[in-house]
């Protein structure tokens, strides 16, 4: 992001990267003078799995821990309370966060209210979250929403079903981890969604009007990583190599959309997933090759490097030739993994797409897309993706 006198970038301490990296936890903790930690994780076996798996090794890094598997699909306000109840009733001074973005979107909201109090909505927008938040080590078990790596919280409020957004460099986590033999098991459904929701972020950063020289570096490698490894991780789950690659994809593209800013994909995902709660990762990937097309005009010199980095760029080809490339492989990279055909097919109703345009004209995620936009216009991409 570019602030005053020049560029802003925010980036996690310390980032782990790699096959059995999430075991230098135990060390990692000690070092950050945790004695009792918060586990965050998702609601059911598999995050009580996850929790448990995470807090033994806190344990054989000498730091207890406390258990709280309650984050949903789309975090929740409720659950962000009951979380910063019992980091306060265990006596709690480290937060760990184990799932997807989920998870450690709830972890944030958790450690929000526990610094400063107060209700989650006081917080909503940019730079309004005063004391630093609890030392958090977020682990990451998809690839996908980059939220270990990033200064974003998304929550859902559970009372008019809307989303919002809490933007503050002090929600970046002290530790990343992205370790793909925690990814191995996610089926192929999960796989595609959090994939296609990585490449979203890839993608919108390289667009974005705050990109840098930094953030498209990033931007374009994570585009690369992700069209190479996704397909392979999606057919072939237990592919530690793809999986590798995923890592090291969605992590590029956390770190260039944390500095970059997003587009108009997310500012329609957001209340698509709040309304009728579908996974972000979904919602993303439902909408991506339909806003890029649409951004096309305004920007075709980064979408023919969206082609280039996606494979189907020719150094022979106009811009505008290489950009219309990259939105048809788009549309065929979706189809490739297994995202349904339209929002029709995943429950959304013609009827309530205005509201749905409404809502995402006051989403402030689309402010750094590069192509200006209507009602009318979000509502046409609404029902062209329907």
């Amino acid at each position: 992001m570019v602030g005053v006198g020049g560029c802003r970038y925010y980036i996690p301490s310390l980032n782990l990267l790699g096959a059995g990296c999430v075991g230098e936890i135990r060390r990692e903790a000690r070092i950050l003078g945790g004695k009792r930690a918060l586990v965050v994780a998702s609601r059911g076996e598999v995050g009580e799995a996850q929790a448990a798996q995470i807090g033994e090794l806190l344990r054989e890094g000498g730091v207890d821990s406390v258990s709280f598997c309650e984050a949903v699909p789309n975090p929740t306000v409720d659950v962000a309370v009951r979380g910063a109840e019992a980091f306060l009733a265990g006596d709690c001074d480290l937060l760990v966060a184990v799932g997807g973005g989920s998870a450690i979107d709830s972890a944030k909201a958790v450690g929000i209210l526990v610094s400063n109090g107060g209700n989650l909505r006081d917080y909503e927008g940019y730079g309004r979250v005063a004391v630093p938040l609890p030392r958090l080590v977020a682990i990451s078990t998809t690839a996908g929403t980059g939220s270990e790596v990033t200064q974003f919280a998304v929550v859902s409020d559970d009372r008019d079903h809307s989303k919002f957004t809490i933007t503050d460099w002090r929600l970046t986590p002290c530790v990343s981890v992205n370790d793909p033999e925690m990814m191995l098991s996610m089926p192929p459904s999960l796989t595609a969604a959090t994939g296609m929701d990585a490449l979203t972020h890839g993608v919108e950063a390289l667009l974005s009007t705050g990109a840098t020289p930094i953030t498209d570096g990033k931007a374009f490698k994570a585009v690369q990583l992700i069209r190479r490894n996704l397909p392979r991780a999606v057919q072939k789950g237990e592919d530690l190599e793809a999986r590798e690659g995923m890592c090291y994809g969605s992590f590029l593209a956390g770190t260039a959309f944390n500095n970059a800013g997003l587009g108009l994909t997310h500012a329609m995902a957001h209340p698509l997933g709040g309304l009728y709660n579908l996974p972000h990762g979904l919602c993303n990937a439902l909408l991506l090759p339909h806003v890029a097309r649409f951004n096309l005009d305004a920007s075709p010199l980064k979408m023919g490097e969206v082609a280039l980095a996606l494979g189907v760029g020719k150094g022979w080809h106009s811009e505008r030739e290489n950009g219309e490339a990259a939105v048809r492989d788009l549309f065929a990279l979706a189809r490739e993994v297994g995202i349904p055909s339209g929002l029709s097919s995943v429950g959304v109703q013609a009827e309530d797409l205005p509201g749905l345009a409404e809502d995402a004209m006051r989403e402030a995620i689309g402010a750094t897309n590069p192509r200006s936009y209507t009602r009318e216009q979000v509502l046409a991409l609404y029902r062209e993706a329907l």
